[in-house]
């Protein structure tokens, strides 16, 4: 089955950060997808990782390879915010066949109740082939709080584009 290796489910995680990718850092935000996307979906998970600098092509390159390899669920964080740096989603935009921009409002709506700034993000969500590509913020505690809005239509779109749909965990489903 596309998707599954050795029965885990794959995901690729990017962090996009020029200082944690020189190594100045420890890159937090790429271990809290983990940790969330572990507590939501009840399948095994498989993490291909990177972590790369703020640098269009590599990311392009990188989110290319993952979709090529059939990963069906891409989550980037970081390089969403408004500096010259952050081109995660135009190098997401360069990559996606169709974009899904319900992600993207329901993460600054929902971000914004706690955080006036969330509204500067420029995340996008989209498909490119068999693979959901989803960009978040870059702060550990944004990717939780987002990730738990998203997580059902998750799995809803990897049905509709990859042909498997992944069990969210009984405690972590809304009711």
């Amino acid at each position: 089955m596309t998707g599954m290796d050795g029965g885990k489910f794959k995901v690729g995680r990017i962090t996009l950060s020029d200082r944690a990718a020189a190594g100045v850092y420890d890159d937090a935000s790429g271990p809290e997808i983990e940790r969330v996307l572990g507590e939501f979906f009840a399948e095994a998970l498989q993490f291909e990782v990177r972590v790369l600098p703020d640098d269009r092509a590599s990311i392009e390159e990188a989110l290319r390879e993952m979709v090529a390899g059939e990963i069906p669920l891409i989550v980037t964080t970081g390089g969403t915010g408004p500096s010259a740096r952050d081109v995660t989603p135009e190098a997401t935009r360069a990559v996606i066949e169709k974009e899904l921009p319900g992600f993207g409002e329901i993460m600054r709506l929902k971000s914004f109740e706690k955080v006036p700034t969330s509204i500067l993000t420029r995340a996008v969500a989209g498909v490119a082939g068999r693979s959901l590509v989803i960009n978040l913020p870059g702060r550990p505690s944004a990717i939780a709080e987002c990730l738990t809005l998203i997580a059902p239509a998750i799995a809803e779109c990897l049905d509709h584009v990859a042909g498997w749909r992944p069990r969210l965990s009984a405690a972590k489903t809304r009711s």
